[in-house]
């Protein structure tokens, strides 16, 4: 048995509804007891707390649902062993990981690749779930294909092309918008073509065998335009707009499949967290990240609504 610290939901709704206390934790058969480094801060969190979901715990219960840490006891591994944990209800239908220790089911443990920091790993992990989703499991991209990423600035969009060069894309070309940097995408990609104010998509795009589109609207049709014969277009975003023109002609004619992402429907299989980090660590991609001491979540839930969608919060549980 385990006594730390940790945030314990009271009620649901406004209020002072969380209060740091002593919490005991027992791991049972098929659970591992995880000593929390970081744990996120997420939207997820913030629907939880507000009691929105159909099925949750009843009050009251320990909030967060991803998280990373360091192994003290588990039949599956031993201890010491750096991991990550999602998945498995953790923070939901169970308790979570804001907290100095964590219960968690076995299932939920995934290991940390070398090369990557656990701040990094947790803060990346929903995003680069959703990119590996799209360029490996609905776009299955192979060896020496040709990979088209649009909204390559932001954080799924350079994901998506770090995920492409980890599946073997031979050239991974990216769409920017003409008035966006693109300096931190060195060695991500191979071209960078602009996209004007009316999401027009240059000429200098190549043909290319899959594109992996997050921006959605006009961007859309002048990518399709661009994609081979028997090609995929994976349409994953639609912040450019929710609408698109697509050329019967063109995807008749040339056999192209439209293909969408839905991460509600898609079940995370054994494995894919761990291949998942694996695929991101060399790419050096980060995101903008807000680190907060363990006894400030509620500063920590309002940097999370206050700030830009690439933003991450993670609370540092190593200063609780």
């Amino acid at each position: 048995m385990s006594a730390r610290k940790a945030y314990v939901l009271r009620c649901y709704g406004p209020g002072q509804q969380l209060k740091v206390e002593e919490v005991e934790l027992i791991a049972g058969e098929g659970e591992t007891l995880v000593e929390m480094q970081y744990a996120s801060v997420t939207q997820l969190d913030r629907t939880v707390l507000a009691g929105k979901l159909a099925q949750q715990q009843e009050p009251p219960f320990v909030p967060g649902s991803e998280g990373a840490g360091v192994v003290v006891s588990s039949a599956v591994y031993p201890p010491g062993t750096p991991v990550v944990i999602r998945g498995g209800g953790v923070g939901v239908a169970r308790p979570g990981t804001w907290g100095q220790l964590a219960v968690v089911p076995d299932a939920s443990v995934h290991l940390l690749p070398s090369g990557l920091d656990a701040a990094a790993a947790v803060s990346m992990l929903g995003a680069a779930l959703t990119a590996h989703t799209a360029v490996r499991r609905v776009g299955q991209i192979v060896e020496n294909e040709t990979v088209v990423v649009t909204g390559i600035t932001g954080l799924v969009g350079r994901l998506c092309a770090a995920v492409a060069r980890a599946a073997g894309a031979m050239k991974v070309i990216g769409l920017a918008r003409s008035d966006e940097s693109v300096e931190h995408l060195n060695g991500l990609v191979d071209q960078i073509v602009r996209v004007d104010e009316l999401g027009q998509v240059g000429r200098e795009l190549p043909w290319c065998n899959a594109a992996i589109d997050t921006v959605g609207g006009p961007v859309t049709s002048g990518v399709m335009s661009h994609i081979t014969p028997g090609g995929r277009l994976v349409a994953l975003g639609y912040t450019a707009g929710e609408f698109a023109t697509l050329d019967l002609h063109q995807l008749i004619g040339r056999d192209l499949r439209v293909l969408p992402v839905n991460m509600q429907r898609t079940t995370i299989e054994p494995g894919t967290v761990t291949q998942v980090l694996t695929d991101i660590a060399p790419s050096q991609v980060r995101p903008q990240l807000e680190i907060v001491a363990g006894p400030l979540a509620e500063d920590a839930l309002d940097l999370l609504a206050s700030g830009p969608a690439d933003r991450r919060v993670l609370l540092d549980l190593g200063r609780f």
